[in-house]
């Protein structure tokens, strides 16, 4: 080959290799200028335990594009404390987004932010992972004395408002009760006219003449009304004394009963005694039918002929024996006790009605079906409106609200699955029983590239369901956000479970929630009977109270 041919070959080798690297070069700062519009950064590499680091993520794009920062446990090892609210500034034709999180850590030791992932677009970018060193809180010993640790005490329960409801009920009863004495069973003042009906037939004859002396009749010449009244009152004291008709007798009936009750011997009224009686008695019937119209002086002779006519027949009349004093008392004990029946039953029939206007008020306002619950009483109410308890369970924890604690529960796992997984299980109740809280924390020792797959972690749940007798499962599918930002899968559905009755299944609802992160793996099962009407409140409860904390690295 000649030397001009080398030179030209040379020349064009030396021209290859300069257009292949700066080729190299223009891609490498392609790649550059395209990651150039993700920056992070934080404020401090090193901190104290407990002390915030702010890391700030920082995105140059369009304002077409649409930009998804990361949330929730994508910073593990480390706490997020506080997500701020996305910055904004504006850089001629281009937009500046800035996302700040506030990160800790509660132990000491060095650990690394994992590569955040960022969707831009259609595209998708990962910042560097940066180290951070948390370093112990250094305690000067010298300057504050050493103690021994607390003994573990007991803390009394705290206690509800149970009292005040039952300040309440007993106030309501007091007022009922109060206004039922007060109203039906008090002893009241006795009426003028109750306490004339308690005197003697012959205290209350003559009391009733006095009144007639006080009133106007004469000097108003109303000669029938006063008649009237001085005829009724011989007729009563007659009627209570003598002869139990007197009141709606003539006058010669009445007459007639006298004279035959004098010639039996059984009164032994004087005969003149009859004879004035009868001839009051006609003279009053001629004013009071024939309107006749008789002197006031006859009037006022009359009255004084009644006056002294009680008196003689009070003289002739027998005094009560022991045998007819007994049944006036026995009959005077038996209007005590229909007085008594009465007031019983008065208070009877307010206190029914006003338990029915109670019910019937509480039915329109909660419900009747509640109404029923709450006094007959119902599992799932007593859950309901119990105490509920917050609590954090397995590690990483579990922070959940539930009715009840849940208590530590044996892992049914295979022994050789124990060697590849550890499990921590806390739950309350069964598949049996009307309400299920199961909450469980799976850590895996070897685990593959792609991860745990959170599908085939809800199949193996329902393939120890269906062992334990589950049968016809529904199953439904959606993401779920706890209230911290943590996401995962929730499956829902309907399925027959078993039930206390041998070979009998009882319809019910389930969900499953499961969340992942390295290799972790935590679940929460709830399951309940589809006919509890309070089930799915105490579902949602719970759902909302949900939240993790991840594994530290």
């Amino acid at each position: 080959m000649s030397y001009e041919l080398r030179i030209m070959n040379m020349k064009t080798m030396v021209f290859g290799l300069r257009s292949s690297a700066f080729f190299t070069f223009v891609l490498a700062l392609s790649s550059w200028f395209s990651f150039s519009q993700v920056k992070t950064s934080i404020d401090s590499s090193k901190i104290k335990i407990g002390q915030q680091i702010t890391y700030k993520i920082s995105v140059e794009t369009n304002a077409s594009d649409f930009v998804v920062f990361p949330e929730g446990p994508s910073f593990s090892p480390l706490e997020v404390i506080e997500s701020y609210p996305i910055d904004t500034v504006k850089n001629k034709d281009k937009f500046n987004l800035i996302k700040k999180y506030g990160l800790t850590q509660f132990d000491s030791g060095k650990y690394t932010i994992p590569r955040q992932k960022i969707s831009i677009g259609d595209k998708t970018f990962f910042t560097d992972s940066l180290k951070v060193e948390v370093k112990n809180v250094v305690i000067d010993t010298t300057k504050q004395g050493l103690y021994d640790i607390k003994p573990i005490i007991e803390v009394k329960k705290q206690g509800s408002n149970w009292w005040k409801h039952l300040l309440l009920a007993l106030l309501i009863i007091g007022i009922i009760g109060f206004l039922l004495y007060w109203f039906i069973w008090r002893k009241k003042p006795l009426t003028e006219a109750e306490q004339i009906a308690l005197l003697p037939p012959y205290d209350r004859a003559k009391l009733a003449l006095k009144k007639l002396d006080e009133s106007d009749y004469l000097k108003q010449a109303e000669l029938k009304t006063y008649y009237s009244e001085l005829t009724l009152i011989i007729r009563k004291y007659l009627n209570e004394k003598v002869y139990d008709h007197s009141l709606e007798s003539t006058t010669d009936e009445l007459i007639n009963r006298l004279r035959l009750l004098k010639e039996g011997n059984q009164v032994d009224l004087n005969p003149e005694t009859i004879k004035n009686i009868e001839s009051i008695l006609k003279r009053a019937d001629l004013v009071k039918f024939a309107k006749s119209a008789p002197d006031i002086a006859l009037a006022e002779f009359d009255r004084n002929t009644i006056d002294m006519e009680i008196d003689h027949v009070k003289e002739v009349l027998p005094e009560p024996d022991e045998e007819e004093k007994l049944l006036d008392e026995k009959y005077r004990e038996t209007l005590e006790r229909k007085k008594k029946r009465k007031k019983i039953l008065i208070t009877v029939l307010i206190s029914v009605f006003l338990l029915l206007v109670t019910l019937v008020g509480f039915s329109i306002k909660y419900g009747f079906a509640y109404v029923k619950d709450t006094i007959i009483g119902h599992g799932s109410i007593e859950l309901l409106e119990g105490e509920w308890v917050n609590s954090a369970y397995g590690v990483p924890p579990v922070f959940i609200s539930t009715p009840k604690v849940l208590k530590r529960m044996e892992a049914p796992l295979p022994d050789e699955v124990k060697q590849q997984v550890d499990m921590t299980l806390f739950g309350y109740g069964s598949l049996i029983d009307n309400f299920n809280v199961v909450v469980a924390t799976s850590k895996y020792k070897n685990i593959g590239e792609g991860g745990i797959d959170l599908e085939k972690a809800i199949e193996g749940s329902f393939k120890t369901w269906e062992a334990q007798g589950v049968q016809n499962m529904v199953v439904k599918h959606e993401k779920f956000v706890t209230p911290n930002g943590a996401e995962g899968l929730k499956v829902f559905g309907t399925a027959d479970f078993p039930s206390l009755v041998p070979n009998k299944k009882e319809k019910g609802h389930y969900v499953m929630l499961a969340f992942t992160s390295e290799n972790v793996l935590q679940q929460l099962v709830l399951a309940w009977r589809e006919n509890d009407p309070y089930a799915d409140t105490m579902v949602e409860r719970i759902l909302n109270s949900v939240e993790l904390k991840k594994a530290e690295e």
